[in-house]
């Protein structure tokens, strides 16, 4: 039998009797292209291709080469699921101060 829990509040859920919710979410890096200019065009970029070919052998660097994605995937009861629709970043559920006047 399988055994779902809320991942939020931890609460068990029945399969089958009780509603339950998949949240999933991905996270990956924007990537906005640049503008082509004619400046692009013109320039001759052959040696550029071959020196990016000699440098095969080099081992690449992973933080410019690995992609920067992550996903996630989260089982809620119904409740959790109202108040993750109501506030699915938790900005109204951060700890606001309230400092005194001393």
């Amino acid at each position: 039998m399988i055994h779902v829990t809320c991942d939020l509040c931890g609460k068990q859920v029945t399969l089958g009797e009780d509603y339950r919710y998949v949240v999933k979410i991905e996270v990956y890096a924007a990537h906005d292209p640049g503008k082509l200019t004619e400046a692009d065009l013109d320039e001759d970029n052959m040696e550029a291709v071959s020196q990016l070919l000699r440098s095969e052998d080099e081992p690449p660097d992973p933080d410019i080469t690995a992609p920067a994605y992550k996903n996630f995937r989260y089982d809620l009861c119904p409740s959790c699921h109202k108040k993750f629709v109501r506030d699915p970043l938790g900005k109204d559920t951060v700890q606001k101060f309230d400092f005194s006047k001393n």
